[in-house]
């Protein structure tokens, strides 16, 4: 086989690699999000009956730091919600924040009608010197010194919560016997970086983390959304916590996994009609952010994590680099024009399957097609962030969260 013809077959292959890929994708997602368990409505109240959760009593903690361009927004979600129960309460943990975090809760606490004991405000204080806390275990730590409810919630501050989504997740937990019930949240855009890489990652999110098992209390499956995280206090307190934890990257998945290995119940659900999360205000944040989660989320592999990068790069930017490639080619090779015609087809139809899918999660989310031409740079952006990631989480340096490192 001459090099013209490798070359043909070569730019066929990926073409069709990708093509397929991405049938699978969609298919699966289909698949997976046809039957997902989602957060249910809630029946109706019974005439003069009293109301279910009345005995009940939650905690709301909101761990936050340097947070000051989410916090308001988070907090008037929280503290305008219907009453999930008799007794409830909403209380900000401020980790150290050198922004106006503190001072803009305040405000929004006061412009919502909320004082004491319905709103609070904590000041984490200083780690402890000689141990290693990273991420958001030390102020859920010091929240959880302050929380004698039966229920605690965990929620991030760049967070938006619909005004039942309190009542309905405590009201399902309860129904259904569950320890923790996590939400999988709606993922929203604003930046052109996020734009870029989030329909992605929530593409690969859907496909990657199998919900069915997570929620089958006879498999070692666990998965959690650290967004959304609403425990039973006693299952809480019996697997020792975020302070357990106090080293971990990926709490969220940690905390689950302790909920399932100790006998308890876990349920994860689609939220994505009960609450909105914008995690990244541009690409520098987006891009630490990711880069410190996507090693640990695949399992600690570096095989995973390079392999899901490749695979990235094929399904999402192949399409985009094979078509001019396989254009190119047919006019300059027209001994194998008609080899690679079939690939110029093949590619297009890549980028024709990712419009698909876009269209498919504007039709099942309600998310819209903007700069969806720009997926093919997305995976440029993604694949990079795979062993970037590997580099960073196995030698420390980068490896940061906000600023604050995590080695």
């Amino acid at each position: 086989m001459g090099p013209a013809n490798a070359l043909a077959w070569a730019l066929m292959v990926l073409a069709a690699a990708a093509a397929l890929g991405l049938v699978i994708l969609i298919g699966g997602l289909a698949r997976v999000f046809t039957r997902a368990p989602r957060l249910a409505e809630l029946p109706e109240p019974k005439p003069d009956g009293p109301a279910p959760l009345a005995a009940a009593s939650l905690t709301v903690v909101v761990p936050a730091y340097n947070e000051a361009a989410n916090i308001a927004a988070c907090l008037t979600s929280l503290l305008s919600s219907e009453a999930p129960c008799g007794d409830w309460r909403v209380l900000l943990v401020d980790d150290g924040s050198t922004d106006a975090t503190a001072a803009i809760a305040r405000e929004a606490a006061v412009a919502c009608g909320a004082t004491e004991p319905r709103f609070m405000l904590l000041d984490a204080g200083p780690r402890p010197a000689g141990e290693r806390w990273v991420g958001k275990n030390w102020a859920c730590s010091r929240a959880m010194e302050q929380v004698d409810s039966d229920w605690v919630l965990f929620v991030d501050a760049d967070v938006r919560l619909q005004a039942a989504t309190l009542h309905h997740a405590l009201a399902q937990a309860r129904a259904d016997g569950a320890d923790l019930l996590s939400l999988a949240p709606r993922l929203s855009c604003g930046c052109l970086a996020e734009w870029m890489v989030q329909p992605i990652m929530a593409s690969l999110l859907g496909l990657g983390f199998p919900i069915e098992a997570a929620n089958d209390p006879a498999s070692p499956v666990a998965f959690a959304a650290g967004p959304f995280m609403l425990f039973r206090r006693s299952a809480y307190m019996a697997i020792g916590g975020h302070r357990a934890l106090a080293a971990e990257v990926v709490e969220d998945l940690a905390l689950a996994r302790r909920i399932k290995a100790a006998g308890h119940r876990l349920e994860y659900l689609l939220g994505l009609d009960a609450l909105e999360l914008r995690m990244y205000a541009d690409f520098a944040a987006l891009w630490e952010g990711w880069t410190k989660n996507w090693l640990l989320g695949l399992d600690g592999s570096v095989a995973k994590a390079l392999g899901a990068a490749a695979v990235v790069l094929l399904l999402f930017s192949g399409p985009w680099l094979l078509t001019p490639a396989a254009a190119i080619a047919a006019a300059l090779l027209p001994a194998q024009r008609l080899l690679l015609l079939a690939a110029l087809a093949l590619a297009l139809a890549g980028i024709g399957l990712q419009l698909a899918l876009r269209l498919w999660t504007r039709w099942q989310f309600q998310v819209p097609l903007t700069l969806w031409w720009l997926m093919g740079v997305g995976g440029l952006v993604v694949a990079a962030i795979g062993p970037v990631s590997v580099w960073r989480t196995l030698s420390g340096r980068g490896w940061t969260w906000k600023g604050r490192s995590l080695a």
